[in-house]
């Protein structure tokens, strides 16, 4: 018997699709990608309305059939006190066009790294806001705005070197391996909407752009490849298939998929 046509190819079409931190990195990265594989709406955010405006502006360029829908909507998730708030906020614009299919989240922050005793406790608190407890704040949410049922998704960003302990790195240590955990749960709680996350390896990202400037970025990466079984810092392009792949998959829930380029092993 014969295949359908476009079977695998069109999964995403016609779905609504909101990146929160959508508007550089893999978050753009995803965006793109899900307008380009049929999408019918794509949307971001950040906490910026001028990077969202350029970002725009940017994946009008792969909008080529004009037909996709592109929305974006500032959120600032650095604030413990209007945290909830925001988030409201942008469901509460991005549902005025329907009900969402997947939500993908790869906002991030700078990262907590030093020695702990020099940590006070809302530093620490701090730097899990954006990265720990705004996708638990975003989870609340998904069940008044997504589609019931296993072709919706929402897919969270963690480390992908959870397992490998690196000196001064605790408390980052302590939020990576909680998202694991927290997948787990909410695909427990939010079922039949599955739930999963994208373990990231060295990524060439805008974060990396201070590491540029000042002359460093081809010794660190040559420390980082020499980590790397692919012997090659992860490109947006590929990276954002895992989460592609995450969408699509209705018999994926609770895994945490990595795109590491090998470090795990090393």
């Amino acid at each position: 018997m014969a295949a359908a046509v476009g079977k695998y190819v069109s999964k995403l079409a016609g779905k609504r699709v909101l990146v929160i931190g959508g508007t550089s990195g893999v978050g753009f990265g995803v965006a793109e990608a899900a307008l380009q594989n049929g999408a019918a709406s794509v949307i971001i955010s950040s906490s910026s309305s001028a990077k969202v405006s350029g970002a725009l502006e940017r994946l009008q360029r792969s909008n080529t059939s004009g037909k996709a829908q592109l929305l974006g909507f500032p959120c600032n998730l650095a604030s413990p006190d209007t945290l909830s708030s925001e988030v409201e906020k942008l469901f509460g614009e991005a549902a005025k066009t329907g009900k969402l299919d997947h939500v993908v989240f790869t906002a991030g922050d700078a990262l907590l790294v030093g020695k702990l005793e020099e940590f006070k406790l809302d530093a620490i608190r701090q730097a899990g806001t954006v990265r720990f407890f705004a996708p638990l704040v975003v989870a609340q949410q998904l069940r008044k705005h997504l589609n019931e049922g296993t072709a919706s998704s929402f897919t969270i960003t963690t480390g992908g070197a959870t397992e490998h302990v690196t000196k001064d790195w605790s408390v980052m240590q302590a939020y990576l391996s909680g998202l694991r955990g927290m997948t787990r749960g909410l695909a427990v709680d939010l079922a039949p909407i599955r739930v999963n996350a994208v373990a990231l390896g060295p990524t060439d990202t805008e974060i990396w752009g201070h590491v540029k400037e000042i002359g460093y970025w081809d010794s660190v990466t040559a420390r980082l490849k020499g980590r790397m079984t692919t012997g090659a810092i992860g490109q947006v392009e590929d990276v954002a298939e895992a989460y592609l792949y995450l969408m699509k998959d209705k018999n994926a829930s609770g895994s945490v998929v990595e795109t590491t380029g090998g470090t795990l092993l090393s």
